[in-house]
């Protein structure tokens, strides 16, 4: 296996699929892992020239944590590849006591070195964008810094009520935070600007990027600083984003891959967990547009006897689907329906809602012979696919206009499940015709 250029645990599972997108569509082919391959598996892949873990820590605590990411890095490390990124969401929402991304880099600096961590957020094919060191998102076509934004703002579990990203790390960890902003970027000593920010005493780095020029400073930056070995980075895709742009510069690759669009299937299945406005636009368009949508009580799916509210949805969906209809069911409609200060993190209903969806969908997916599929809700996501014997994806169709929620093909030893596409959407991604834009196996309206 030749040294890959990149390897990357992935805090949810939409975000990883985000890398891969980003990754793949630009020509850097990437296998993107549900758990730690065993040799054979990676051999399978060995060809590919970046690889990714799915992970879940966006959703979990401090001393899950603790546990479990140190075997996953020292499996990134094991790669050997030039740079490792632990990947978290664009909006950065986290708090101490969930997703605390502070903890994930200490984490990695035990495994990876004490070299600083440049982190990255800013990725303006996201719509995301950091500026003398704070975060702004777009919403609807207007970009919002993110303690005012709309929806990230009034998150369920870790709502963002700072902009400033090194105050926000700030309440997550002692780790020192530096910043290289837009200005001392495009200015002449940008080098040098940056050398004195990555050996000042600091132990992170964030590097802003708010648009294509500031995006191409950072990909040189990160190429020409990394370290020797490993070097452990932090941040968005926009990471990503900016190393292509370097790659690309210095002849790494070659052309892009051209990608073609694989046509409609005749009935698709959704299950969704997300709150999110745009998930709810999304859900109401597809019901106009041919879809029939079923609410899913989230209280009785995540209580620990919820074999009856499962069987009852299967019933229903597997009703929908032998009729000749695609379906979705979900567990909220918008935020006005979230019931989910009722369902607990500590005791695992969280968690275990998100599996039972994923169960859901196996189920349909298998008795309805279906060959493609949907989950929304970046951490319904990491949890629903877990249950679906997925051992790899790969990028099957990026959607540029609904970037970081593309088609992908599963790879599993389970031969009613290998080969099937499936779409991993985060709640705030993509346009309101997402799911008809699924099933009709098409990259635009």
């Amino acid at each position: 296996m030749q040294t890959p250029l990149l390897s990357y645990y992935g805090d949810d599972l939409t975000g990883s699929t985000d890398v891969m997108e980003a990754l793949s569509s630009h020509g850097v082919e990437t296998a993107l892992f549900l758990k730690i391959p065993e040799a054979a598996l990676l051999e399978r892949f060995a060809h590919c020239r970046a690889f990714g873990l799915a992970g879940t820590s966006r959703s979990q605590t401090p001393d899950w944590m603790a546990e479990h990411l140190p075997s996953a890095f020292a499996w990134l490390k094991s790669l050997q590849a030039l740079i490792a990124h632990y990947k978290v969401c664009s909006t950065f929402d986290s708090s101490p006591a969930v997703g605390n991304i502070g903890k994930a880099i200490e984490i990695g600096r035990e495994v990876f070195g004490k070299a600083p961590v440049p982190l990255v957020l800013g990725a303006p094919e996201i719509r995301r964008y950091t500026s003398f060191g704070n975060l702004f998102a777009a919403f609807r076509g207007e970009t919002y810094r993110i303690d005012r934004h709309p929806v990230m703002s009034r998150h369920p579990v870790t709502p963002m009520d700072e902009a400033d990203i090194r105050l926000h790390l700030s309440r997550q960890t002692s780790l020192r935070t530096g910043l290289v902003d837009i200005a001392q970027l495009a200015s002449a000593d940008a080098d040098a600007v940056t050398d004195f920010a990555f050996s000042e005493g600091n132990d992170i780095v964030l590097l802003d990027v708010a648009g294509a020029e500031s995006q191409a400073a950072v990909g040189r930056q990160l190429w020409r600083k990394r370290c020797s070995g490993v070097q452990f980075a932090c941040g968005s895709s926009g990471l990503e984003y900016a190393l292509v742009r370097e790659w690309h510069r210095l002849g790494v690759l070659g052309e892009a891959p051209v990608f073609t669009a694989p046509g409609p299937v005749d009935r698709l299945a959704v299950v969704s967990g997300s709150v999110s406005p745009t998930t709810e636009r999304q859900i109401r368009n597809a019901i106009q547009n041919g879809f029939e949508g079923i609410g899913v009580d989230p209280i009785a799916l995540s209580a620990a006897g919820s074999g009856a509210t499962l069987e009852d949805a299967m019933a229903r969906g597997l009703a929908v689907l032998k009729g000749g209809r695609s379906v979705i069911l979900y567990t909220a409609l918008g935020p006005a329906s979230d019931r989910g200060s009722a369902i607990g993190l500590e005791d695992g209903s969280r968690h275990r809602m998100g599996e039972r969806l994923g169960l859901l969908l196996k189920e349909l997916v298998t008795r309805a012979g279906l060959r493609r599929a949907v989950i929304a809700g970046g951490d319904t996501s990491s949890h629903a696919l877990s249950q679906l014997s997925v051992d790899a994806l790969t990028l099957r169709l990026p959607l540029p206009q609904s970037p970081g929620s593309p088609l992908c093909t599963a790879h599993s030893a389970d031969p009613s499940i290998d080969g099937i596409e499936v779409a991993l959407k985060g709640g705030q991604v993509g346009l309101d015709d997402y799911f008809a834009m699924i099933r009709d196996g098409r990259a635009a309206s």
